[in-house]
């Protein structure tokens, strides 16, 4: 059963919108569950890719002595 076909059957039978149905992630039943990896963010390596300043550093001008 593709994935269409389910949120059309859960619709058909809940009465919901597909368009509804299709954004709760329903899916298929397995005998064996399929564990996912955890969706994470690093955001120190995020960061890394970034060199914005959390505190501007203001520049000193020379002064003449």
């Amino acid at each position: 059963m593709s994935q269409h076909d389910l949120n059309r059957a859960i619709s058909k039978a809940t009465g919901e919108d597909l368009s509804t149905i299709a954004g709760m992630g329903f899916v298929e039943l397995t005998r064996i569950p399929i564990e996912r990896e955890p969706l994470t963010m690093d955001w120190d390596e995020h960061d890394a890719d970034r060199t914005v300043a959390v505190i501007p550093q203001r520049r000193r001008r020379a002064t003449a002595a």
